[in-house]
């Protein structure tokens, strides 16, 4: 079995400056840099012939090169006992159109569609007994927070191994774009 998802991988100027904001914040477990992404499609446990189709099914995917920047801090759930912490996309219209051609390539593969609603983030952190006073500062701390522009030539599928220190993230698959379709790149 795979759990799987597709995905954005940051680039190192971005997730540097993520880990700048990374502290301060009690009953917060911090995501290390390199597994930070924005999440574009959760996929969920599949078998390996599931597996399969969505790596051939993201090979249809066109879409041109886009530029993104991250911008303010929240959580989630908005209510009740805050769970994550993370940073936000301002205007989340270009990927919005992305998932939605990664939305309909999984569906002709036979893969059902995601549910809930799409709202673009970085997760930064997992909240555990955070005190919401202790949250209230840090959000209003972080809340101009401003990443480098970054250029998407690439989006991923990748799998989730569950661990006692967090989920660890393997690029299974990389699709480029701005070619009539994707060509999916081996990972390395």
């Amino acid at each position: 079995m795979y759990r799987i998802f597709v995905g954005l991988e940051l680039p190192t100027l971005v997730t540097d400056q993520l880990a700048r904001i990374s502290c301060g914040l009690p009953g917060a477990r911090w995501i290390e840099p390199k597994q930070m992404h924005i999440t574009l499609r959760f996929i969920g446990e599949v078998d390996g012939g599931v597996f399969d189709d969505a790596l051939n099914a993201l090979d249809t995917v066109s879409f041109d090169p886009l530029e993104l920047q991250l911008k303010g801090v929240g959580f989630f759930p908005p209510r009740g006992r805050a769970e994550t912490l993370w940073v936000g996309v301002p205007n989340p219209e270009p990927l919005s159109a992305l998932k939605t051609k990664i939305d309909a390539s999984l569906a002709r593969a036979g893969i059902e569609r995601e549910q809930r609603k799409f709202v673009p983030h970085v997760a930064i952190a997992r909240l555990r007994d955070c005190q919401s006073s202790k949250l209230g500062q840090y959000i209003v701390e972080y809340s101009l927070f401003e990443s480098a522009p970054f250029q998407v030539e690439r989006f991923h599928l990748y799998s989730s191994a569950l661990s006692s220190s967090g989920a660890i993230y393997r690029i299974e698959g990389s699709y480029s774009l701005g070619q009539r379709s994707s060509t999916r790149e081996k990972p390395s």
